[in-house]
């Protein structure tokens, strides 16, 4: 949408104000597939909902790219934003399911590699497309999100359900077939099966009774569940209101704003954002078993803190957003490298990172539903970021936007300090005793768990 949005603005002559409400309503909307993909996913299963998505999102894709008229443009976009909720709720969730603990937080994180990987290939097939005639460019730059959801149609046939959901269903024997495609030992088969039967005693009721039962306790949370909802819902919102989607949507506009001119060079500008943006996140992938979840928080938001910082600076003193004050190729060179390094950052740490925490500390018998809150929190602050960013950027300047971003973004790592725990190398059931002792305590509960871990190795 990002390129797609300056020839948008050609043919359709849209208003400012629409141009914010078609970018940021999909965030918002997708807040309404998240909260439906938990109680879908606990009905229908993982991988089918993950099937469901694709649906709505290639039937939104599609009407975008028909769309005659601005109104039925929103609708496409509307529809895309379901499909794209229920993706996000469910993915993380459905791999945290089926993965081992010790690759866990790498395999976790693949949603977000091919978030980033459609990221950029957006970027590189506006670039392609941007010399086409205006009224047939961005139908052409929407229409090729369709190809790759295609996909997902053969993969269910091929992949497993989820044996925790199987096993809330009461298809053990289903389930232990699973764990035995994913998992290496036979003993190690019966542990997690044992395991997940644990977890799932909680939570078995049936139908509304059970659906009544998980938000009654998510609305009125024990402590150590309020702890878990801080700090799934915090990370959530952190990763969106440090203002990554407003960088995302709108480098064209920043780029601009640092002196960048001519639809072409600003497209190709943004290229050089989302390739930033994959090469980090696979960076992320190879360490996030090794060095743990927190140091690459901490490592991510510092970092981010600093590019936000520094780009505020470069476009209030040295871009021509607003008033020119010289900068020239010096300018536009330090902006594209703090905005290149904002996303890096984002991608090493939070960006993934968000989406491991979130689908490995709730319960079991809560974790869909859980994570669908997870979700939906982060949606509505991504589109409260893309709705407002312009207008803001008017009333304050780009530069002071960004400005604004970076203390928000300083208010990150003191949350990473405070509320979120090591969760590295531990089974989903044992992270569940993190959050049954203080904050001061977190510690030495990580401590006994490694401990533990090392002597079972042995």
């Amino acid at each position: 949408m990002s390129g797609a949005i300056l020839f948008i603005q050609e043919d359709l002559k849209i208003t400012e104000v629409q141009e914010e409400v078609l970018v940021g309503c999909l965030s918002i909307v997708s807040l309404l597939g998240s909260l439906a993909g938990g109680r879908t996913s606990d009905a229908i299963g993982r991988k089918w909902t993950m099937g469901l998505a694709a649906i709505v999102f290639q039937s939104g894709a599609a009407l975008m790219a028909l769309a005659p008229s601005f109104g039925l443009l929103m609708a496409g976009r509307l529809l895309a934003g379901i499909g794209i909720g229920f993706g996000v709720m469910i993915a993380p969730v459905y791999i945290a399911e089926i993965s081992p603990a010790i690759t866990r937080g790498a395999l976790t994180s693949f949603p977000e590699i091919f978030i980033n990987l459609g990221i950029l290939l957006g970027y590189v097939s506006n670039y392609c497309f941007s010399s086409l005639p205006a009224h047939l460019s961005w139908r052409v730059m929407l229409a090729v999100g369709i190809l790759p959801s295609v996909f997902i149609a053969a993969a269910l046939f091929i992949i497993p359900e989820s044996p925790r959901w199987l096993v809330m269903q009461g298809r053990s024997e289903e389930a232990k077939w699973v764990l035995t495609r994913i998992t290496e030992r036979e003993e190690e088969v019966e542990e997690r099966l044992a395991e997940i039967k644990k977890a799932a005693e909680a939570g078995c009721a049936d139908g509304k009774d059970q659906d009544k039962a998980i938000w009654a306790e998510l609305l009125r949370p024990s402590l150590p569940l309020r702890r878990m909802l801080i700090t799934g819902l915090g990370i959530q919102s952190f990763q969106q209101i440090t203002g990554i989607d407003a960088t995302v949507y709108y480098s064209p506009t920043i780029f601009k704003a640092a002196g960048i001119t001519g639809n072409k060079a600003l497209i190709g500008a943004t290229v050089a954002v989302g390739f930033t943006k994959t090469m980090f996140i696979l960076v992320a992938i190879c360490l996030i078993d090794r060095v743990g979840r927190k140091p690459l928080l901490y490592v991510s938001t510092i970092g981010m803190t600093t590019c936000l910082f520094c780009l505020g600076l470069t476009l209030t003193f040295m871009g021509s957003g607003h008033e020119p004050k010289g900068g020239g190729a010096v300018g536009i060179a330090i902006a594209v490298l703090a905005v290149c390094g904002n996303v890096a950052f984002f991608s090493v740490g939070i960006g993934p990172v968000c989406w491991v925490l979130t689908s490995e500390i709730f319960p079991l018998r809560l974790r869909a539903q859980a994570a669908a809150l997870g979700a939906v929190g982060n949606r509505v602050c991504s589109g409260l970021v893309a709705m407002s960013f312009l207008s803001v950027s008017r009333i304050i300047s780009v530069g002071g936007t960004f400005f604004a971003f970076s203390v928000i973004s300083a208010l990150s790592v003191v949350f990473v300090y405070t509320c979120v725990p090591e969760t590295k190398g531990k089974t989903l059931e044992q992270i569940e005793m993190l959050f049954q002792h203080g904050d001061r305590e977190w510690q030495k509960v990580e401590i006994e768990l490694g401990d533990a871990e090392h002597l079972v190795e042995k």
